[in-house]
């Protein structure tokens, strides 16, 4: 506890949290800069007019000097290599991992045997055995656990579950979803997306990747996900790594799904490292409902409701007299939105020191491994494959 001169007194609670993979992209940029460092320089996450919450971190790797390099730029954070002996540090009392994915259960089984709270990356796991076995591991260890599903705070989608809160969509029809850009092979162009993500053997495989993402995004914003009919393909079959040398893609590149929902929506993903972007961005999500139809990018989205509608009449012998990108609607900004990595960190950070609800947990990580896995086995059967519940 602390008191600013002429202020009340604080209560400063200080939970410490050991980041496993912060020498990787999204555990050093997603989680350590822009979303713990962040709530650190920002005096942490105010509970109350004196209540505060500010993370202590304990940054881990396999490259001390990578990890030296790091730390000097956040303000000499402590760093160690020997995840064991970070564990038993009483100092630190979660555990996070962002490493690659078959590094991930062995770790996770470590940190919730000894007694930390568990957050982390997906895929939780490289398959749906264990993933429920971590899931299960955890609940019965009494330990808090959370799986980051951070598309769910994206503008875009948030704004698109808003609009099916308010009942604008009327009946839901459809869905038809948009991801990915172009990922250069490495030989003339630096990639920017690493190795391992080609490499089925270290966890890579984009359907393994993506579904994870589809299944909590569909789940939570449309409908949730009842049976998938799934293709995949290794588009580009070599590629050349960080340091240049030519490897063989083992892992899908590209998959084609499709998803059955509640209530008879259909929806349809394609999410590729190899295709060129021409839509608004990055990741599309289109919704056509019986009253109205909206688009979702990242930030924004767009909406067309049924009176607003154009009247197309198929003619190609003469030049369309539509433009169809005129006649919708851009939903304002009703509010302000944080980085969604950032934000989910915060509430986990809120579920650990206040018990404050935190729904995504590690049953829900297993239910995404469980959509890949489906998809895969759809894949290979050339069928579909319907979703059992995950326990």
């Amino acid at each position: 506890m602390h008191r600013r001169p002429g202020a009340p007194l604080i209560t400063t609670h200080s939970p410490g949290v050991i980041l496993n993979g912060v020498t990787g992209r999204m555990g050093l940029n997603q989680h350590l800069r822009r979303s713990l460092w962040a709530i650190i320089q920002q005096g942490g996450i105010r509970v109350s007019d004196d209540e505060t919450i500010l993370p202590r971190l304990l940054l881990v790797g396999r490259n001390p000097a990578k990890l030296e390099a790091i730390s000097r730029e956040f303000k000499d954070l402590p760093f160690c290599t020997d995840l064991d002996r970070a564990l038993v540090d009483g100092e630190f009392d979660i555990y996070f991992d962002a490493q690659t994915t078959d590094r991930r259960a062995d770790a996770l089984r470590k940190a919730i045997a000894a007694g930390k709270h568990i957050y982390c990356e997906k895929p939780l796991a490289t398959d749906l055995g264990t993933a429920v076995e971590l899931y299960r591991l955890a609940s019965s260890a009494g330990v808090k656990h959370g799986i980051v599903q951070d598309k769910l705070w994206l503008p875009g989608m948030m704004k698109l579950r808003t609009l099916r809160e308010l009942g604008y969509f009327g009946r839901m029809l459809s869905v038809r979803g948009e991801f990915g850009y172009w990922v250069f092979e490495g030989d003339a162009i630096p990639p920017q997306r690493p190795a391992w993500n080609y490499r089925k053997e270290e966890g890579g495989g984009i359907i393994l990747d993506m579904l994870c993402h589809w299944r909590y995004l569909l789940d939570n914003v449309i409908a949730p996900v009842r049976a998938v009919s799934c293709l995949g393909a290794t588009h580009i079959p070599d590629r050349w790594d960080e340091k240049g040398v030519q490897y063989q893609v083992t892992a899908d590149d590209s998959t084609y799904a499709t998803f059955e929902l509640d209530g008879g929506v259909l929806a349809q993903f394609n999410s590729s490292w190899c295709a060129r972007v021409r839509r608004d961005d990055l990741l599309t999500v289109q919704v056509d409902g019986s009253k109205g139809s909206a688009v979702a990018g990242l930030r924004d989205c767009w909406i067309q409701p049924y009176a607003a509608t154009p009247r197309p009449v198929w003619n190609p012998e003469v030049p369309n007299p539509l433009n169809f990108f005129e006649g919708w609607q851009r939903v304002p900004e009703q509010q302000s939105f944080e980085n969604a990595f950032k934000r989910q960190w915060e509430l986990f950070l809120l579920h650990v020191v206040k018990d404050a609800p935190f729904p995504w947990d590690l049953r829900e990580g297993a239910k995404g491994v469980q959509l890949a896995e489906a998809g895969l086995e759809s894949w290979r059967r050339r069928a579909w494959v319907t979703l059992q519940p995950v326990n």
